[in-house]
């Protein structure tokens, strides 16, 4: 019997369109001998659907018309209930669309790479590939994960952070602070968004005061980063769990002025997205062998302190000037799976989806081993009522 696979993207992102290209170049790298394929889109507000017009890339250029060859779907969110169920029931029959064996999230960004569809899907119980809820969580959130690299010796930039309603508030002591412990220049970022969204440069106090009122649009968070003027962008994917890992091959990304855009992500130069891919890259990076072993560490420490699992890519930063290196930031679900860092090293797409399907079967029997629950009742013991349930009132701390 072939093992079923539900690949869940889209999504409410401001990354959705990225979603739906990476999520269709991994479905075409499945091996239908092996594996049976449900394409589940999840539209910009929200909505569960599945169908195999989906499965064609080009169908998205028209949603009203895509969404109408589709049925809506929806899981509850039931321990070990793995049915994909129709939002409409019909008449006569079950509303039972499918049942899964397996959730690949191919989802970038926000709700959904940040811990909360993981979340879901551990509270159902499903096997699925890629990070846990937790380190979903701190991969996704800039500041918390450099707060959790910077402890653990993993060299990361200066920075200062701050919510959106700090800088309401305090925004004169912030500028003062960023000028005192960093200087300019800075880069400016939403805490918790890929694909270089809502990032920008800035050389003096005006261009800082523009370039946080733009990442306000899209986070309450927001982190300045010391920007390294001379530097040169590393990427490495990581594949495995926090326990047993590989590294890729190493990445130079071409940029076309100080970051990474998301035109030189994904647009590759062309009219047409095609994915990560699609940007211009040195593979392998040309780096002294050195330098080259320890980005390879960087990466892998860095995918096994946040707890990661399924793939990731590393993306880190060399100062020119200095030779210095720095993690700059993990992507849990990286934009294509990183499946061309994959090939290079050796591994295929197809072997890497089987990878990935291995790994989160392997997790769930693990976590089947460990205690969940105390199979007691402790309302049957001393009877019941408010006499018989002391709660914090009758512990002793």
């Amino acid at each position: 019997m072939k093992t079923r696979i539900g690949v869940i993207f889209g999504g409410r992102s401001t990354e959705h369109e990225i979603s739906v290209i990476s999520a269709s170049q991994a479905m075409h790298a499945i091996n239908r001998d092996r594996f049976d394929v449900t394409p589940i889109y999840i539209t910009k507000d929200g909505k569960w659907y599945t169908g195999d017009a989906l499965l064609d890339v080009a169908n998205y250029r028209n949603i009203p018309a895509l969404l109408a060859r589709c049925k809506q779907v929806y899981m509850r969110p039931e321990t070990g209930n793995f049915n994909l169920y129709l939002a409409k029931k019909p008449f006569w029959g079950s509303d039972i669309a499918t049942t899964l064996d397996v959730i690949i999230p191919v989802l970038h960004g926000s709700n959904g790479e940040d811990g909360t569809l993981e979340g879901l899907l551990e509270t159902i119980g499903i096997p699925f590939a890629g990070c846990n809820t937790l380190s979903s969580a701190n991969g996704m959130d800039k500041i918390t994960m450099k707060m959790i690299l910077k402890d653990a010796g993993i060299p990361v930039v200066d920075y200062v952070w701050f919510t959106d309603k700090q800088w309401f508030r305090e925004r004169d002591a912030l500028v003062e602070r960023i000028e005192s412990t960093i200087g300019y220049p800075v880069i400016v970022k939403p805490a918790n968004l890929g694909s270089s969204v809502g990032i920008g440069r800035a050389d003096n106090r005006e261009q800082l005061l523009d370039r946080v009122s733009d990442a306000e649009r899209y986070s309450t968070r927001i982190i300045v980063e010391d920007l390294v003027e001379n530097l040169q962008e590393i990427n490495c994917s990581v594949l495995g769990d926090c326990d047993e890992y590989t590294m890729s091959v190493l990445e130079e990304p071409i940029k076309t002025g100080d970051f990474l855009t998301y035109e030189d992500k994904y647009m590759g130069g062309t009219k047409g997205a095609k994915g990560m891919q699609a940007s211009q890259k040195r593979i392998p990076a040309e780096l002294p062998a050195d330098e080259t072993e320890r980005i390879k560490f960087l990466a892998g420490e860095t995918f096994r302190v946040l707890s990661c699992h399924g793939v990731s890519r590393v993306d880190v930063i060399i100062d020119r000037d200095t030779r210095n290196i720095y993690v700059n930031e993990i992507n849990t679900i990286p934009g294509s799976l990183s499946f061309y860092l994959w090939e290079a090293t050796g591994l295929t797409f197809e072997k890497l989806m089987e990878r990935l399907v291995a790994l989160a079967i392997k997790r769930r029997r693990e976590m089947a081993q460990k205690t969940q629950t105390y199979d007691r009742n402790i309302f049957s013991l001393g009877g019941g009522g408010v006499k018989g349930a002391k709660g914090c009132k009758g512990s002793k701390i």
